[in-house]
């Protein structure tokens, strides 16, 4: 029986079946191709670490303590700013509420019923844009008193609502009507305490003080009001009654019996 013998490679060499090796010849192969370039790829030989010097190290940790200590001042700064700030607050609180707790309005301060002196001013003032009326003759009319109650209330308001002289006033009263347009005859009336009243008579009460408040009222009105109520600033006149004086102020600017006839001669006509 005849037996075949096969040939086995091992390691780049033929083995025959009893034993014998052959060389293999692989020209193409050599010892630094296949395994040993794979060996090469799979471990590269690792880049040495090169330690960072002694001077990199000692700048990169002062350049970290300049910042930290930088960053330390401004808190402190930002600090002392805020506590100032804070502090200005508080001495600003509290001085407010010191002042307004030990401060006392002397001008709202007062007693009303020791108000018993009277000053009395009289004047007159024109109506421009009102039409003399046959009802205006008499202050009995009900024209006349609709007319006189109005402006009554309008120079209330005014003098209530001054700081200097609304405590002392007590009354506006419209005491006649005459032709001329119309031109109004008014009192004014202030009330004043006793120990007070020479030096508010020189002063606050003066005639010059409640003529100038009066005139400046009409002034700051003049623009706005153009109505029936309007009355001409330039037409102001006001003076003061002493007891000797009564009479003879009020018959030169009340209205007499002669003046009131010829008014209503004239409506009569």
């Amino acid at each position: 029986m005849a037996i075949e013998m096969k040939t086995i490679q091992t390691n780049g060499a033929e083995v025959t079946g009893n034993g014998e090796s052959v060389a293999c010849t692989m020209p193409d192969a050599t010892e630094k191709d296949g395994f040993l370039e794979q060996t090469t790829s799979a471990n590269p030989d690792p880049e040495p670490c090169t330690p960072p010097s002694q001077g990199t190290r000692t700048s990169t940790l002062a350049e970290i303590c300049s910042k930290s200590r930088i960053s330390r001042e401004r808190l402190k700064l930002l600090l002392i700013i805020v506590v100032i700030i804070v502090f200005i607050a508080v001495v600003f609180v509290i001085s407010l509420a010191v002042c307004s707790a030990i401060y006392e309005d002397s001008d709202g301060d007062f007693d009303s019923s020791l108000f018993k002196v009277p000053r009395s001013f009289n004047g007159s003032f024109r109506l421009p844009n009102r039409v003399f009326t046959e009802g205006l003759v008499t202050l009995s009319s009900n024209e006349s008193k609709g007319l006189a109650a109005e402006l009554q209330h309008k120079l209330a308001d005014l003098y209530k609502s001054s700081p200097a002289l609304g405590r002392y006033f007590s009354q506006a009263e419209i005491q006649a009507f005459r032709n001329g347009s119309v031109i109004a005859d008014y009192q004014l009336m202030f009330l004043m305490p006793e120990e007070q009243q020479d030096q508010l008579r020189n002063v606050t009460l003066s005639r010059e003080m409640v003529y100038n408040v009066f005139r400046q009222f009409l002034y700051d009105l003049e623009s706005e009001d153009s109505g029936p109520m309007y009355i001409e600033p330039v037409s102001l006149h006001m003076f003061t009654l002493s007891a000797n004086q009564t009479g003879e102020a009020l018959l030169k600017y009340l209205p007499t019996e002669q003046q009131t006839q010829q008014s209503c001669d004239h409506f009569v006509k």
